[in-house]
């Protein structure tokens, strides 16, 4: 709709896996170096992980595009299947057959063993590759892990090529997932993109399609970062939104406004609160967290001190009253030394005690 108007030869953000548009940034041609090493290697798993959208299919259709010529692939979408499904959906990926025999596990593991002993003789090797890796049950787990003990004296006849969530990673470190956790040989965890990398992704996919000038300001990448957080899967879909709602409104040139209303109606309430914090924003936390608890005890610390000084003072006027107290006394008696007076009262006589009183200073 919106591609002849921004002079596109097709649309740029499709969120289907298409190699074209694989924006080889550090990360992810390292993900498809590791598993290009992988499948070329004498190892048995190797493993690619990643959050949502951040692009691990696109890497694997990309690594199909560049496997050795003398290697065949078995590609599987779906994982949710029984041991069984799983040993006859290889064997039609790989194009081999019961041929009328019983389906049973034996009779896949069969002849799975007798085709890949025949192509390792030809030269070829042979690679099974599943997605979404993060749903496979441990029992096909384990039943991956025995297909890797199918090989010769010198090298296994099967690599097997894991792509999943994070969850995976959680999965394999369980207990009863050990021993195919010590056999991967290779293993990559791909992030989000930062900000510059997903600058130059937007443009990068814009001129796949065909793009002659800039459609996006640098306000509207910027504010599409944030809300995206460097997935490259939402990056699709607020630029594919974008560029509508531009259409609409007749303009050439995608704002940071119009960005923000394609996000309300492709996100819903998704915000930047919502999104997990980055790294730098955690740091952020982090700091202020400390700074708060620094000011606090320091607080703390100048009340008791204070207090200390102050009940130190208090005690210390006590004693010097006291003190002088004492001393005034003594001085008292030392200068009014008593004199006594013989007094004749009735025809009795009476001793008084006559105590002149001077206070000295």
């Amino acid at each position: 709709m919106y591609t002849n108007y921004f002079g596109l030869k097709e649309k740029p953000f499709s969120i289907a896996p298409d190699p074209r548009y694989l924006y080889m940034s550090e990360r992810h041609r390292e993900a498809l170096a590791h598993l290009l090493y992988g499948v070329s290697s004498d190892g048995c798993f190797i493993l690619l992980t990643g959050d949502v959208g951040t692009g691990k299919t696109t890497v694997a259709r990309c690594l199909l595009a560049q496997l050795p010529e003398k290697t065949d692939v078995a590609f599987i979408t779906n994982p949710r299947l029984t041991v069984v499904e799983l040993l006859e959906t290889i064997c039609d990926e790989f194009q081999i057959y019961l041929d009328g025999r019983t389906k049973s596990l034996k009779s896949y593991i069969d002849i799975l063993n007798t085709y890949l002993l025949k192509t390792h003789a030809s030269g070829r090797n042979n690679a099974v590759i599943i997605d979404e890796a993060q749903s496979l049950s441990l029992d096909l787990l384990e039943q991956l892990r025995l297909l890797t003990n199918l090989e010769t004296n010198q090298k296994k006849l099967l690599k097997i090529v894991l792509l999943g969530q994070t969850e995976l990673n959680q999965k394999l470190n369980q207990e009863g997932a050990a021993q195919i956790n010590q056999r991967i040989t290779s293993r990559y965890h791909l992030l989000a993109l930062d900000r510059e990398s997903s600058f130059a992704y937007i443009r990068h996919r814009l001129a796949v399609a065909g793009e002659h000038q800039a459609i996006f300001s640098k306000r509207a990448l910027s504010r599409i970062f944030s809300l995206s957080n460097g997935i490259p899967r939402l990056i699709n879909v607020l630029c594919d939104r974008a560029l509508l709602g531009a259409y609409v409104e007749e303009k050439y040139m995608v704002n940071a406004k119009i960005v923000e209303k394609a996000a309300q109606e492709v996100l819903g309430d998704f915000t930047e609160k919502e999104q997990p914090p980055r790294p730098k924003q955690l740091w952020g936390k982090l700091i202020l967290a400390m700074l708060v608890a620094f000011l606090c005890a320091s607080g703390v610390f100048y009340y008791l001190n204070t207090r200390e000084s102050f009940v130190s003072s208090i005690n210390s006027q006590v004693i010097e009253e006291n003190v002088l107290d004492i001393a005034t006394k003594k001085t008292i008696q030392a200068v009014a030394p008593e004199e006594t007076e013989a007094v004749e009262t009735e025809g009795r006589k009476a001793t008084i005690k006559i105590i002149p009183l001077e206070i000295s200073d």
